[in-house]
């Protein structure tokens, strides 16, 4: 596959929105806190995510899969803590 400017754009766009999570994945890892992010935010960014998936496997798009797939994988962690946590706690509206 050749990456062409297009691509390479695409690659470091979405390298920098999806490691723009990675901070607070660590520290939900760390902490296990997650009182302070909002559950209706998480399930929207899963949402979103999966329908990006979705359009990036139509269009075979590397940029818009790349940056997903690792999205997917930072916004999943963070969701079933998060529901774990309203489990435990019990439904807070954010």
């Amino acid at each position: 596959m050749e990456l062409d400017p297009t691509t390479i754009i695409g690659l470091c766009a979405g390298t920098c929105t999806t490691f723009a999570m990675a901070p607070q994945a660590w520290k939900v890892w760390r902490t296990k806190q997650v009182d302070q992010i909002s559950l209706r935010m998480l399930v929207l960014m899963f949402v979103g995510i999966l329908l990006w998936l979705t359009y990036g496997t139509i269009i075979a798009d590397l940029s818009i899969l790349w940056a997903n797939v690792v999205a997917f994988f930072f916004v999943s962690y963070m969701l079933v803590v998060k529901v774990k946590d309203v489990r435990v706690r019990g439904w807070k509206h954010d």
